[in-house]
């Protein structure tokens, strides 16, 4: 699993260990992935944490992670694409892509893809993607009652490079934009894996009190920061939806769907149109050249 070091993601990985699993995770710095495996060990009495370390935004860094893992293991039952950022400032890795983009869409298509072997191999095995009710509803401040679905131009996404452009700059909207991209490939994905034994789900896990929150709050909502997190889930309620989909036996099987918490809902109606998969799926598989086939 990826963003094993924020606070929903301990949960998740040390759950997932505690049920008696082995657990690979994937995170920026060794040290902290170290300490992180020692953590979870101590907690639950047994040393079931692997630490693989790299760089989510950087494509040959993926490339390596998904070798190291393979290395060590055949078969993957479970892949928790959990990381995410938010950045205020427009930025863009060494390929020219938007920094949304890259490390909350790029990085969970590419170990996917990147790692297909091993979860064919594991089947029935599920990939979860977290994402965000943002993409439903891009407003930082909801001061009206409408909500403003991220928008996605048809024009742009060919091309990833094109999009989150530096003019205009949203952030919020950008880390919304990113979400959608991962829920409309997981769409396209679990189509194309169906019979296969691999499930693709998206989860929306409510809103969570974690970093994100504190870098997206609105300068004048600062100093109400500590009272509003009091109200959100905290990691454990948040890490529990994705988990469940992870992990319960009612799932299994269960494909190409999206939950908000435990309840089925539906995303923006444009994440459905089936041309605009495909395209999207195209456009992120050529920053991947020598993909596994989908089919078989």
């Amino acid at each position: 699993m990826t963003g094993a070091g924020g606070g929903m993601g301990r949960v998740i990985a040390t759950e997932l260990a505690r049920m008696g699993s082995t657990v690979v995770i994937v995170t920026r710095g060794e040290t902290g992935g170290e300490r992180l495996r020692q953590q979870i060990a101590a907690e639950i009495g047994a040393d079931r944490v692997e630490v693989l370390a790299g760089d989510l935004a950087v494509q040959g860094e993926l490339r390596r992670i998904a070798e190291q893992f393979t290395a060590r293991h055949q078969s993957l039952h479970v892949l928790v694409n959990n990381a995410g950022a938010h950045y205020r400032q427009w930025s863009v890795n060494a390929d020219g892509i938007e920094m949304h983009v890259s490390v909350n869409h790029l990085a969970g298509f590419g170990l996917t893809g990147l790692l297909l072997g091993p979860l064919r191999a594991g089947a029935p095995s599920r990939v979860v993607n977290v994402v965000s009710e943002a993409m439903s509803d891009a407003r930082v401040s909801k001061i009206s009652r409408r909500p403003r679905p991220v928008t996605l131009n048809a024009d742009e996404i060919d091309d990833l490079r094109r999009l989150n452009g530096k003019a205009g700059f949203a952030p919020f909207e950008a880390y919304a934009r990113a979400k959608l991209l991962t829920t409309m490939s997981g769409y396209y994905l679990a189509e194309q894996l169906s019979g296969s034994g691999v499930t693709v789900n998206a989860v929306h896990p409510g809103i969570v009190a974690t970093s994100i929150v504190d870098d997206i709050a609105a300068p004048v909502m600062k100093p109400f920061l500590g009272l509003i997190k009091r109200s959100l889930l905290t990691p454990e309620q948040g890490a529990a939806a994705t988990l469940r989909l992870a992990t319960a036996p009612e799932m299994a099987g269960v494909t190409g769907r999206y939950f908000v918490g435990d309840s089925e809902q539906r995303s923006p109606e444009v994440s459905y149109d089936r041309a605009l998969q495909q395209r999207i799926w195209a456009a992120s598989q050529a920053h991947f050249p020598g993909l596994e086939p989908l089919t078989s």
